[in-house]
């Protein structure tokens, strides 16, 4: 199964086009999660000390751990998200923040280090960004530790479209490139 986490808000989004051209290379069960459609509530104090109670006694079957369930499980995942403000949609954080979730996504060795639980074996980042600065560290950069660090998805991608919006850009040509970057793709 492949676990798409959608947090583009744009119908017209450039960078679900490319995640569109992405999932049409494979034949596997798709499995879409919308951001813009999930209401993540509060990380109140309340909310916390129900999730390490929960965690503690390993009830993960409880509601607020079905997202951490869905990605551990799934064989491939691909994060669609615009390139904002250094980073992206705040969203995507919060995303990050549900699946984070220790006996589920990852587990701590005795020496104090993350080893991940998740069985997918390559994490798709597609992202695109209207201009030109867009260092990687901040977004797909973060991702990509978490991906490899925490949940044990050593084979992580970035596929990208940058400088979409600078005046006089040819728009078609730099998705173009992004395109042939899928067709690469086995």
């Amino acid at each position: 199964m492949i676990l798409v986490v959608d947090a583009c808000v744009r119908e017209d989004s450039r960078t679900k086009r490319l995640t569109k051209a992405l999932l049409s290379k494979f034949d596997d069960e798709i499995c879409e999660v919308r951001l813009e459609d999930i209401d993540f509530g509060v990380t109140s104090a309340e909310y916390l000390k129900t999730r390490d109670e929960l965690i503690a006694k390993g009830s993960f079957d409880h509601e607020m751990f079905a997202l951490a369930r869905q990605f551990a499980k799934a064989d491939r995942v691909v994060i669609a998200a615009p390139y904002w403000d250094l980073s992206f949609p705040a969203a995507l954080k919060r995303y990050i923040e549900a699946i984070n979730v220790l006996g589920i996504t990852f587990e701590y060795t005795p020496e104090g280090f993350p080893k991940g639980l998740c069985k997918a074996e390559r994490l798709y980042y597609v992202m695109t960004a209207g201009g030109g600065f867009v260092p990687e560290e901040f977004g797909y950069g973060y991702v990509k530790t978490l991906a490899e660090s925490f949940y044990g998805i050593k084979d992580v991608r970035l596929i990208k479209a940058v400088g979409l919006d600078i005046y006089g850009a040819d728009v078609e040509a730099i998705m173009r490139e992004a395109l042939k970057q899928i067709d690469s793709i086995e």
